[in-house]
C-alpha cells in the first residue's frame, strides 16, 4: 500500500517487504529438539501415499551478494563425495524409518542447493541413483524439478538431468544486463547466461524457468524491461520475479547496501520500497502482456505451459502431504512436526555444519525442529492457499478444519479487507487476493505468523 492508498482508506501504511514467506514456520523458529525424537515413530501415523521428495546440495562456485542460503563456496578435498556419502547414509535411515506396512509413493521431486548441478555429471548420476535406489522414487514417472547456474548448465550436466527424467530445470539469471549483476555481486556475463540457456533448450527439458531480481541499484524501468525481454526471448514456460532483499550477514549486507540507521534509513527505505513496487508493476504488466498468467506474487506461468510446473501434481497438496528432505539444509514435514538440520548464513558456520552432517553415521532421529499444533495447521493452510493467486476455496478448509477461516482469522482478514488486499469481486466460496494484496505479499504473508512463531524468530540468534 502506497503511502496515498493509505490516506484514503485510512488505513497506516506498512512495508510492503517485510519477508519471503516460502514455507511456516520458518527455519528461524526452529530449536534443538531435547528428545531428539525417533524417525520412525514420528512417521508411523502419517499418510505416506503422496509424499515430495527434496535433496538439498549446499555447493556453489560463487555466493550472490544477496544470497542467505544454505551453502558454501566450493568444495575441496572431496567434501562433494563425503557429503553424497552422508546422503547415502540419510537416505537408507529415512526409508528404512517410513517402513512398508503401508505403500510409501513420491509425487514430486526436486533438487536445490545451493547449485545442484555444482555437482559433477557422474556425481548426479548418483545424486539421481539416491533418490531411486535408496528412495524409490520413479524419477520417470513423476515431476523433477533441478536448480542450476549459467556457469554449471553444461551439456553433460543437462544431459544426465535430461536422461534420468528432469522435467523442469530452474536458472538463476537475476539480469541481463551486466553492470546490474554486477551490482548485485553476482559475477557473470550475459554472453555465458545466453550459451546456458541454449543448452538448457538443447536438452529438451520440458520447462525451463528464470528468476529474474528487481530493486538492484542503478536498476530502471528500461533495464528492467531489457531483462524481461531478453528473458521472453527464450519463451521460458516459467518466470519468477523477485525482489532484491538485503539480509543480515549476506554479502551486500557486509557491502552497506540496502539502509541501516535511523532518519536517513526510513527514507531510503521508503524510497527502495517505491522502486521494487514500480518494478514489480511494470514486470507484472509486462508478462501478462506476453501471455503469461499471474500464479503468485513471484510466479508466472506461459499460458500454454504444463499446468503442474507450477502447482505440483494434482495428487500433491502442499498444505496437507508430508515431505521428505534430504541433505544439511533441507526440512521434512509431518503433520505434527517440521525438522531439519541446524541453520546458519554465515560462512564459517554453515561449513561446520556440513562438516558435522558428513561425520554423522546415525540419521534415525530429527535434530531440530518446530511442532505445528492445530492453530499452527490452520495458520499454514491460509498462507499457502492465499498468497496463490488462485486463492482459496473456504470449502477445503472448512473440510479440514470443521471451521472457517473468517471465524479464525477475523483480525487479519479484516485488516487486509481495510486495506483492499482482498478480492471483493471473487466468486463465493473463494477466499483470494485482490492485485493490490498480490503486489504486498511479503507484508500480507509475516501479517499472519502467529505469535509463539514471531518471538521464536525474534528470539533467534543469528550465525
Amino acid at each position: 500500500m502506497t503511502t496515498s492508498t493509505a490516506m484514503a482508506t485510512g488505513v497506516p501504511a506498512v512495508r510492503p517487504y517485510e519477508s519471503y514467506v516460502y514455507a511456516y514456520p520458518h527455519k528461524t523458529a526452529y530449536r534443538p529438539l531435547p528428545e531428539r525424537p525417533v524417525l520412525r515413530e514420528l512417521w508411523a501415523a502419517e499418510r505416506k501415499d503422496a509424499l515430495s521428495l527434496y535433496l538439498h546440495i549446499p555447493f556453489c562456485e560463487v555466493r550472490c551478494g544477496f544470497c542467505n542460503l544454505f551453502t558454501r563456496i566450493g568444495a575441496p578435498e572431496e567434501l562433494t563425495t563425503r557429503y553424497l556419502d552422508a546422503l547415502d547414509r540419510q537416505a537408507v535411515a529415512v526409508r528404512d524409518a517410513l517402513g512398508d506396512g503401508e505403500p510409501v509413493w513420491f509425487a514430486a521431486a526436486a533438487f536445490g542447493g545451493g547449485t545442484p548441478t555444482f555437482l559433477t555429471a557422474g556425481e548426479l548420476e548418483r545424486l539421481c541413483d539416491i533418490a531411486e535406489k535408496r528412495m524409490g522414487t520413479d524419477l520417470r514417472a513423476v515431476p523433477l524439478s533441478v536448480e542450476t547456474s549459467p556457469s554449471t548448465a553444461t551439456a553433460d550436466r543437462l544431459a544426465v538431468l535430461a536422461d534420468r527424467g528432469t522435467t523442469r530445470i530452474s536458472i538463476g539469471v537475476q539480469s541481463f544486463v551486466d553492470a546490474e549483476a554486477k551490482a548485485a555481486v553476482r559475477p557473470q556475463r550475459r554472453a555465458e547466461v545466453e550459451g546456458a540457456l541454449g543448452r538448457i533448450r538443447d536438452a529438451r527439458i520440458p520447462v525451463l524457468n528464470i528468476d529474474l531480481i528487481y530493486g538492484i541499484d542503478g536498476q530502471t524501468e528500461r533495464t528492467w524491461v531489457t531483462s524481461l525481454d531478453a528473458a521472453l526471448a527464450w519463451r521460458p514456460e516459467e518466470l519468477y520475479l523477485y525482489p532484491l532483499y538485503v539480509r543480515p550477514l549476506t554479502g551486500l549486507h557486509r557491502l552497506g547496501a540496502g539502509v541501516t540507521g535511523p532518519e536517513a534509513e526510513a527514507l531510503e527505505q521508503a524510497a527502495w520500497d517505491e522502486q521494487r513496487l514500480r518494478l514489480y508493476a511494470v514486470g507484472r504488466d509486462h508478462l501478462l502482456a506476453h501471455g503469461y498468467e499471474q500464479v503468485s506474487m513471484r510466479m508466472f506461468r506461459r499460458a500454454d505451459a504444463p499446468r503442474e510446473s507450477a502447482d505440483g501434481p494434482e495428487d500433491y497438496a502442499c498444505q496437507t502431504d508430508g515431505m521428505i528432505g534430504l541433505g544439511c539444509g533441507a526440512r521434512s514435514y509431518t503433520s505434527a512436526l517440521h525438522y531439519s538440520f541446524d541453520y546458519a548464513v554465515d560462512m564459517r558456520k554453515i561449513r561446520n555444519i556440513i562438516d558435522d552432517f558428513t561425520a554423522t553415521e546415525d540419521f534415525s532421529r530429527a535434530e531440530v525442529g518446530r511442532y505445528v499444533d492445530a492453530s499452527e495447521a490452520r495458520r499454514r493452510h491460509l498462507l499457502q492457499s492465499v498468497l496463490q493467486a488462485a486463492g482459496l476455496p473456504v470449502a477445503d478448509y472448512r473440510a479440514r478444519f470443521g471451521t472457517d477461516p473468517w471465524a479464525d482469522f477475523p483480525a487479519e482478514l479484516a485488516e487486509f479487507a481495510a486495506r483492499g488486499w482482498l478480492d471483493e469481486g471473487a466468486p463465493e466460496g473463494l477466499l483470494r487476493l485482490s492485485p493490490l494484496g498480490l503486489a504486498h505479499s511479503d507484508a500480507l504473508g509475516p501479517a499472519l505468523f502467529s505469535p509463539g512463531v514471531r518471538a521464536a524468530m525474534a528470539a533467534y540468534e543469528r550465525k
